[in-house]
């Protein structure tokens, strides 16, 4: 196996010069993606398809943004990452649609062995992260290795995730952990018991009633 292959397998590896040719071609597009004007978003879109491994419809990354080698990051239809977004997507990224990254979210699928020695001699790991449909992240917010966050969880700013988060949830802390489930009720909700406008038809089906 090359160590590209260790490294999208889970397995131990030491990075290469394959790996190293990755990263530099990676570091040169997202050098031209944050040095584009605000007003060449066509640019920046055309960047971010030959950066990452597959993309949906509609979808937009504030700059400026970091990742390791774009290849492994995969996102839906009408993602967001808002402002000092950080990958490293040493194992597969997989993002789903209508997901919302406030800004300073960090995903981070590399890691290190706990013992020194190991270490030192550069031996690395890497586990996937996979962030379901309709996720929102708060600000600052960091996933570990191997983590997957279900459909529809929000997950408060400031949290550091460690372990799986179910679907449907608001979590928050370091470590993250579960406060409540995602209610019909919530529907009525702009904010912590602030109602929508019941009388704005752009908010009628959210502000009723639920059924």
């Amino acid at each position: 196996m090359t160590e590209k292959e260790k490294m999208l397998s889970g397995l131990p590896y030491i990075g290469d010069q394959a790996l190293a040719r990755e990263h530099r071609r990676a570091a040169d597009l997202l050098y031209d993606f944050n040095h584009t004007r605000p007003s060449e978003a066509e640019k920046r879109i055309g960047l971010l398809r030959e950066l990452f491994g597959s993309v949906g419809e509609s979808f937009w990354v504030e700059p400026p943004f970091r990742c390791d080698y774009g290849g492994n990051i995969s996102v839906g239809d009408h993602f967001y990452a808002n402002y000092n977004c950080v990958f490293l997507d040493c194992a597969k990224i997989t993002i789903g649609s209508h997901a919302f990254f406030a800004p300073g979210v960090s995903l981070y699928t590399a890691g290190h062995p706990v013992h020194r020695e190991p270490r030192n001699r550069l031996v690395e790991y890497a586990l996937p992260i996979t962030i379901g449909d309709s996720v929102w992240l708060g600000g600052g917010v960091l996933v570990c290795p191997g983590v997957t966050v279900g459909d529809g969880a929000v997950v408060g700013a400031g949290s550091v995730v460690t372990h799986d988060i179910p679907a449907n949830v608001v979590a928050a802390g370091n470590p993250c952990r579960v406060l409540r489930a995602i209610t019909e009720e919530d529907r009525r909700y702009y904010c912590k018991r602030r109602l929508l406008p019941d009388g704005d038809p752009r908010f009628a089906e959210f502000s009723a009633e639920p059924v």
